[in-house]
């Protein structure tokens, strides 16, 4: 486990991150969440949002962020996006530097050590200070490099750690053995039988030889899948017992289904995203809607924010770097985002009313529209005419002369 003792100047880099890569390959549940998180993760883009009075508001793009939607020849931020999760859902951290031609590098987290300072306070000692970063490639000379030089997305951080961050793997270590052990049992029971276990006794005159020469032709003609479920015929004195159970009796799919539950759990990912068995017993369009929204609001959401907040020390902020301008991500075009057409129908049907009523209350048009899709009040500039007819209040205009009634009426 990654942690900081007393007169260590780094925070080492953990030494587990390849074996963390051969579970993402090997183990079909932590690649089925490993790959949902992924695919959602990637999907959105940064823009720059305004701060209206510390409020968010409306989002743009600018040329300064052609480092992020072209992170290197011939990437894209969803390249970039991918690369970013996968490390910190292996290693617990994602590092990335801009080079001297302009490109983002990925620096492989188990490469990486932080460089820190301990704190004096009061004459004694009180926490650390980040000095920096030590990457160093094997047989390679270190690279050392400051803190505003180097992007660390650490979603999770490590308690035993002051900076570094913590795979979700970590703590379900247990859990991915006992998967894998099971995954290794129904291969065992395929490759011997694909039938209960059996023992066969024999009677006491056989002799060691026949008894060897009647193992091989059993195993010859039932041993394996290929053999399963044939007729069995034996000769006098062979008596056979079984001993085993079968997938149905052992209830083989509830144990490891709560095991794939609990890895899931961990990655943040309801089963009925990624078609675990768990979840697709509840699979309902209902209950697939409220895990999207919890799999959004919960996981993805606040990854997104963290991601946005670490890579803006990358990209100069348009106007000069003043504090009204945040880096963000826009997430209105990913598609497991989107509302169901009934809903998103009622709220486009809610914004147009609320455009309509504002613009008949005298405001101007442009200000409603960005108020509106800004959420933020603050954006709308009245005309300074009346709502409906829209005529300036006190008006001059000559009156209307009573027309006199005819004569003899």
């Amino acid at each position: 486990m990654t942690q900081t003792q007393p007169g260590q100047a780094s925070e080492r880099a953990p030494s587990d991150f390849p074996g963390y890569a051969t579970l993402f390959a090997t183990n079909p549940v932590i690649w089925a969440c490993m790959s949902a998180r992924q695919d959602v993760f990637s999907a959105t883009r940064f823009q720059w949002q305004r701060l209206n009075k510390g409020r968010p508001s409306e989002m743009f793009g600018s040329p300064e962020l052609r480092v992020l939607e072209e992170p290197w020849m011939g990437g894209t931020t969803q390249d970039l996006l991918a690369r970013v999760i996968q490390d910190a859902d292996l290693a617990g951290n994602a590092y990335w530097a801009l080079s001297e031609d302009g490109e983002l590098v990925r620096l492989r987290p188990d490469w990486v050590n932080i460089v820190m300072e301990q704190r004096e306070f009061r004459g004694g000692r009180m926490g650390w200070k980040k000095l920096g970063y030590l990457y160093q490639e094997p047989g390679a000379d270190p690279v050392p490099l400051l803190v505003d030089e180097v992007v660390h997305f650490a979603p999770k951080p490590d308690p035993m750690a002051t900076y570094r961050g913590m795979s979700w793997l970590t703590p379900i270590l247990r859990e991915t053995a006992n998967d894998n052990l099971m995954a290794s049992h129904k291969r065992q029971f395929f490759e011997n039988a694909a039938t209960p276990n059996m023992v066969i006794r024999l009677a006491r005159e056989v002799m060691p030889d026949a008894f060897e020469k009647f193992v091989s032709k059993m195993d010859a003609a039932h041993k394996g899948a290929a053999n399963a479920y044939k007729t069995m015929y034996l000769g006098g004195g062979a008596d056979v017992t079984v001993v085993g159970k079968d997938f149905q009796q052992l209830d083989f799919s509830g144990v490891q289904g709560a095991g794939e539950t609990r890895i899931a759990a961990a990655a943040g990912v309801p089963p009925i995203i990624v078609g675990l068995s768990e979840g697709l017993k509840a699979a309902t369009y209902s209950n697939y809607g409220q895990a999207r929204r919890r799999f959004a609001d919960g996981t993805i959401h606040p990854l997104w924010q963290n991601a946005a907040g670490s890579f803006h020390r990358l990209v100069a902020p348009p106007g000069g770097g003043s504090g009204a301008v945040r880096l963000w991500y826009d997430a209105r075009d990913v598609p497991f985002l989107r509302e169901d057409r009934k809903d998103a129908a009622e709220i486009q049907g809610l914004q147009s009313r609320t455009i309509r009523a504002l613009v008949d209350a005298g405001y101007e048009a442009e200000s409603v529209k960005a108020a509106v899709m800004s959420e933020d009040w603050d954006l709308l500039s009245h005309t300074g005419l009346f709502s409906v007819q829209l005529q300036k209040p006190g008006g001059t205009g000559p009156p209307i002369e009573p027309t006199p009634p005819e004569e003899g009426t």
